[in-house]
């Protein structure tokens, strides 16, 4: 069972940056009780507020302004470490963390830096932008709409899939006004008017609170809307493929997190298959073929998603100074896809060889083994990597860039 929170030897001064040794610190005490969780979907409350006390939403914030400082790549590191130990905990913050990089695009004005000051304070954003009712192929235009009401606005509208925002302070909701002009607006949870449902039924990452939203006549003032434009917010080229990275970084921490499973099951086996080659199942050399497969796939895929990730932080320092030039954010969302496309594949496979490690005693519901493979499959699910591997290969082929809108 996990301590209180309050109870932790863990006493933050200031945001976690990358390299402090609370971090792992942090990431153990999440490990604890990770599996019992999951099985008895008992939701992660306690773990996001450890990290709204650490503050590690801030990492991404630069260091003068109070926050971690982290380049992308570093972030990316700590996010595989940190699914690792819970993968529902590190998806819950996916968006918080898509939402910093939008930020710190976004001029700044006196509203961007309160929300960028409340990060630093330990703001936790969730988002609010998929609706069902979409059905034309490319259709943007949502139908969660803002109306005027005197010097603000009124919002009404429902949105799905809302991970993380079951445990977030605010809310980043897609939008468009009456005149079907595209927008953003951030606003607090607890605001009157909005309803969280935790209603995601998903057979993976089973607590990430990816529910429904419904917004009633929910005021929103004027300076909490940001409309698109070519280098703000939504309106910026291929300015999701950070979110993508980010579920393959997922998808990489839980192969960790089956090698490790994997490789304590076998240390604790006693007995072995009838046939088996040794009478120890640790001194078996297929099952020791087996853990060795898992280890070299989390090997590949870490390294994978962390050359991915320097991609995007070239092409983060590219848009600063050239921020016109499409390439190396084309160039970055290329090798996003291709991490996808491998990493997704890896992360189920290496699911599935763990039970090779175990037989069929090691699909006890008690034991939750089944959990890797349920969510990873879950996250490959996001946007199949089909549909990337065609577009990778229409680019080796012809040229033809990735899809530059939408979550590709």
């Amino acid at each position: 069972m996990n301590k209180p929170v309050s109870d932790l030897s863990l006493r933050f001064s200031q945001p976690l940056k990358s390299g402090s040794p609370d971090l792992q610190k942090l990431f153990d005490h999440i490990a604890q009780g990770e599996s019992g969780r999951e099985r008895d979907r008992i939701l992660p409350f306690e773990q996001i507020d450890l990290i709204r006390q650490s503050r590690l939403g801030a990492l991404r914030i630069p260091a003068a302004q109070g926050g971690g400082g982290s380049s992308i790549r570093e972030l990316f590191k700590i996010t595989i470490r940190l699914a690792e130990a819970d993968a529902n905990v590190a998806h819950i913050l996916r968006n918080h963390f898509s939402v910093v990089e939008r930020l710190l695009r976004t001029p700044r004005d006196e509203q961007s830096r309160k929300w960028q000051k409340d990060v630093v304070e330990g703001a936790i954003i969730g988002l609010a932008t998929t609706e069902l009712e979409s059905s034309k192929v490319g259709d943007t235009i949502p139908a969660t709409v803002i109306s005027p009401d005197g010097d603000g606005y009124r919002l009404h509208g429902t949105k799905y899939y809302s991970t993380g925002t079951l445990f977030s302070d605010y809310v980043l909701v897609r939008i468009a006004d009456t005149k079907g002009a595209l927008a953003a607006t951030i606003i607090p949870v607890k605001r009157e008017g909005i309803e969280l449902l935790d209603d995601w039924d998903g057979s993976g990452q089973r607590l990430t609170g990816s529910g429904t939203t419904n917004f009633k006549n929910v005021r929103v003032e004027k300076n909490e809307v940001v409309f698109d434009a070519p280098d703000i917010g939504y309106g910026v080229a291929y300015q999701n493929t950070f979110a993508q990275l980010f579920l393959t970084a997922v998808n990489a921490g839980i192969i960790g997190a089956t090698l490790r499973d994997a490789a304590a099951l076998v240390r604790r086996r006693s007995r072995s298959f009838y046939y088996a080659p040794t009478e120890r199942p640790v001194d078996d050399p297929i099952l020791q073929q087996t853990i060795g497969q898992i280890s070299s796939n989390a090997f590949a895929a870490e390294t994978t998603v962390l050359a991915a990730a320097d991609a995007l932080d070239l092409a983060n320092d590219a848009w600063s100074s050239d921020p016109l030039n499409p390439e190396p954010a084309l160039q970055a969302a290329l090798l996003s896809a291709k991490a996808k496309v491998v990493v997704d594949e890896l992360a189920i496979r290496s699911g599935a060889l763990l039970f090779d490690a175990g037989g069929a005693s090691a699909t006890k519901h008690s034991d939750n083994l089944d959990r890797h493979w349920r969510n990873a499959r879950t996250l490959a699910s996001h946007n199949p990597g089909s549909y990337k591997a065609r577009a990778i290969g229409d680019y080796e082929v012809n040229g033809t860039p990735l899809p530059s809108k939408g979550f590709f």
